[in-house]
């Protein structure tokens, strides 16, 4: 059966917003941009979550089930007790099965993908059962963790202010899928400095990390950002 994200705000921030290893964010990045109006940090994820099937019903009204996309900031960018509570809040909703967390790859530790994974293989949750059409019963939630890697190139990283490296991707990625994990990675096609040899010749990098998709993003320059007065002083800098 078919699936919808229900994207949620749960109210983290960035480590490249607080301080922790940068001011100020990622240059492209404004938040409010990107996500739904019944998605906002001010809302209970049960409030979000029940406003986010509301608005989807219209659009797909055969859906019965969800998965609770935690989207805006850096989802795992808090203890660990914060995240399992927020996690599990939003498993405890009747139309949801499973969570999708989106994350930089700076802010995982082996003590939360392990949770991940329990939580994956049926570890935490007992007694926990969704229906879904076409399988038995589910007895574990689906669990799914993206990384925003955006590059493949550190001199990019660099310059989007993005606060990590390359290897530091590859390593999240890695922990991840050796946990058993299902583990995607969302990238930006047209960064600043860039060429289409670059983004081209990156997919061989893409290709030898063990991830299970891949989503690729054409840059979108948003009023108000850094990235739009660089692109006023620099336009040649970004492929047309």
């Amino acid at each position: 059966e078919r699936l919808q994200k229900i994207v949620l705000d749960a109210g983290f921030t960035c480590p490249n917003r607080d301080g922790k290893v940068g001011r100020g964010g990622c240059t492209y990045c404004d938040n409010a941009a990107f996500h739904p109006s019944y998605s906002t940090a001010g809302k209970s994820l049960r409030r979000q979550m029940d406003e986010g099937i509301e608005f989807h019903k219209v659009r797909y009204r055969t859906t019965e089930h969800y998965l609770a996309y935690f989207q805006s900031f850096s989802n795992t960018y808090a203890p660990l007790e914060r995240l399992r509570e927020l996690y599990l809040e939003a498993l405890d909703h009747p139309d949801v099965v499973g969570i999708v967390i989106g994350t930089r790859p700076d802010c995982v530790d082996e003590p939360k993908l392990d949770f991940l994974a329990d939580l994956a293989g049926g570890k935490v949750l007992k007694g926990w059962r969704r229906s879904l059409a076409g399988e038995p019963d589910r007895t574990a939630p689906i669990v799914i963790i993206e990384y925003g890697i955006e590059s493949c190139y550190d001199a990019t990283l660099e310059r989007i202010n993005r606060g990590h490296d390359f290897e530091t991707a590859c390593r999240a990625v890695r922990m991840s899928a050796e946990r058993g994990l299902d583990v995607g990675a969302h990238f930006i096609l047209g960064l600043p400095g860039e060429t289409v040899e670059m983004m081209l010749a990156s997919c061989e990098m893409i290709n030898s990390l063990p991830l299970r998709s891949v989503k690729f993003h054409q840059l979108q320059i948003v009023k108000g950002t850094a990235m739009e007065e660089e692109y006023a002083r620099v336009p040649d800098d970004f492929v047309r």
